[in-house]
């Protein structure tokens, strides 16, 4: 019997899914686009609702041509998730909806809130928690698009102080309604999405409760990290209904895999 393993990759402009068989070819694929959200100069946003259905589609149709090759579904014994990593999402925990539009890793909006928190570290440098995440304080990290919807979107700060508030990169979202959604959706990441945000430890690879009291961050809003290998929860509906959700790469880390010799990374006109 063929064994395939089936790659979500979500990323800033178009999602795909592919399925590889064991010597790592691609046997078949879909690809689609989707709407950027610019409500202003320099903020960059994307519509959650519209990202989850791009993955249905693209699964639904490779499954399709899959059918056409004499393939089925449940051929596919595993699938893994590459994404955008910074990216910001938010979603209610009662009824799994999200809260906001995701902030994207190219937004901007929150480069005061970035000088507010500088002024606010006892060093007075955006380097003073390198030690800790890695990270200097950016627009481009997750924890300071988080702080930016604390403060100024009411649904997000109702959520949070009613613990209702669910924070993830885009993979987590994913996981969440791939697994079930408001019925049992998992809540996990992976360190190296987890690493972008700010909050991660990269000693104890564990959030960091020093980060998130700078940030005024509630831990029960995070999701819990894990490796990058590793079943996390079962696709619980569709076509791959039953199959396990076993790996989890931000894009860049996952662009270092190499599959075959002398292939390199090379990412050209993306901000690493």
């Amino acid at each position: 019997m063929p064994q395939y393993i089936g790659s979500i990759d979500q990323g800033t402009s178009s999602t795909r899914f592919m399925v590889f068989d064991t010597a790592g070819h691609i046997i078949a694929s879909h690809q689609t686009e989707f709407a950027q959200v610019l409500p202003q100069a320099g903020w960059v946003e994307h519509d959650l609702e519209v990202i989850y259905q791009t993955v249905v589609t693209c699964i639904q149709k490779t499954v399709v041509d899959m059918s056409a090759m004499g393939l089925q579904p449940l051929d596919i014994k595993a699938i893994g998730i590459t994404n955008q990593r910074e990216t910001t999402c938010v979603w209610d925990r009662l009824d799994g909806k999200p809260l906001h539009h995701a902030i994207v890793w190219l937004d901007t909006r929150t480069q005061d809130t970035v000088e507010r928190l500088i002024a606010a570290t006892p060093s007075k440098s955006k380097h003073h928690f390198q030690s800790i995440c890695g990270l200097p304080l950016s627009t481009y990290f997750s924890a300071v698009k988080l702080r930016w919807l604390l403060d100024n979107i009411k649904a997000v700060q109702d959520a949070n102080q009613t613990d209702r508030l669910m924070f993830g990169t885009i993979d987590s979202w994913l996981i969440y309604r791939l697994t079930g959604g408001v019925q049992g959706g998992i809540h996990v990441t992976d360190v190296t999405n987890a690493s972008r945000t700010m909050l991660l430890n990269l000693k104890s690879l564990d959030w960091d409760d020093g980060m998130l009291s700078f940030f005024g961050m509630n831990k029960c809003s995070l999701p819990a990290v894990k490796s990058s290998s590793e079943v996390y929860g079962l696709i619980a509906d569709g076509p791959l209904m039953g199959i396990p959700i076993a790996g989890d790469l931000g894009d860049q880390q996952a662009a270092l895999v190499v599959i075959r010799r002398e292939q390199i990374k090379s990412v050209m006109d993306v901000a690493l």
